[in-house]
């Protein structure tokens, strides 16, 4: 039960990290029917920016967790940037263009981001300064760690923060409108290309939260470290009903906690043929089945095709 426990406190924290990716791609989905696959290396550029600035000030005397909120900030401001770009200069043009093309130039981005970080950063990988205590929480038996109760928290606060831009207030309504109908919504008074790029910004801050909490609890980064993230996250935003933002959410959690008890039971119901390391196969094992069993997804909505 001990073990059972602690793999659950796990899969949370996990989940909750594919959460915050998985809102970025689930928001612009639901805006614009794109799927951003270079969104994990703005979570990678956002860690490596975090890095940067953490060493250049860990000498400074400044405690652990004013330089993860100094970091924290710096990799907002260039994800942000580094997002709005990538909207503004390649997925603008072909917004109305064949759905495969941005879809090509989607995954050229993510490869271009990645060639990109390792010129400036180098391929090697690099360790995440321990900024907050190490020392684990007892339980009972299970333990946690500070940087883990963090991004529990973290994930609760982004997920209510959403729902309240979304359903609360004049962004949010724009929003809607845009999902909807985005030439209505022009004739109404919304201006659908700062709506677009707006929640394109949203995106990169969460991506930014995310590649910081990722660093934090690996305590490793590298030009390399977005794209499993990011292809886990969109994983758990088909899984939940991709352009539901709670469906994001519950899609993150459930494949974390997957990944985390097929990580501790696997050995044991393989008889050792398969570790840990190979984990991966129930998490994608239940996307299919939900596919196939509910395509749209564990908290999407049935809805008729646009005009």
């Amino acid at each position: 039960m001990e073990t059972f426990i602690q793999q659950i406190i796990n899969g949370l924290v996990l989940g909750s990290m594919y959460a915050l990716v998985a809102l970025g791609y689930t928001m612009v989905y639901g805006i614009i029917n794109l799927i951003n696959f270079a969104h994990g290396e703005v979570l990678m550029f956002g860690a490596l920016t975090s890095w940067t600035v953490v060493t250049l000030l860990v000498d400074s005397g400044l405690p652990g967790w004013a330089l993860m909120s100094i970091s924290l900030l710096c990799a907002v401001v260039v994800c942000s940037a580094l997002n709005f770009s990538i909207e503004k200069l390649a997925y603008r043009p072909l917004r109305n263009a064949p759905r495969l093309a941005p879809l090509i130039t989607a995954m050229g981005m993510s490869l271009l981001l990645q060639t990109i970080a390792m010129i400036i950063w180098k391929p090697n990988p690099k360790p995440y300064p321990q900024l907050l205590p190490a020392e684990p929480i007892s339980l009972g038996g299970p333990v946690i760690t500070v940087t883990q109760i963090l991004i529990l928290g973290v994930t609760a606060i982004v997920l209510a923060t959403l729902m309240y831009i979304v359903n609360r207030t004049k962004l949010g309504r724009a929003m809607r409108a845009t999902a909807e109908n985005p030439r209505v919504a022009a004739l109404m008074g919304v201006k659908p290309d700062l709506v677009i790029s707006a929640t394109f910004v949203i995106g990169a801050i969460l991506a930014a939260v995310a590649g910081i909490m990722w660093a934090a609890n690996y305590g490793t980064v590298q030009h390399t470290m977005g794209f499993l993230p990011g292809l886990k996250a969109f994983t758990a935003a088909v899984l939940g009903g991709i352009g539901n933002l709670a469906g994001a959410v519950v899609g993150g959690l459930l494949l974390g906690l997957v990944e985390a008890l097929g990580a501790g039971y696997l050995g044991a119901l393989t008889g050792g043929v398969l570790g840990s390391h190979y984990a991966d196969i129930f998490a994608f094992v239940a996307l299919i089945l939900v596919l196939t069993l509910r395509p749209q997804g564990l908290l999407g909505e049935r809805v008729a095709d646009r005009a």
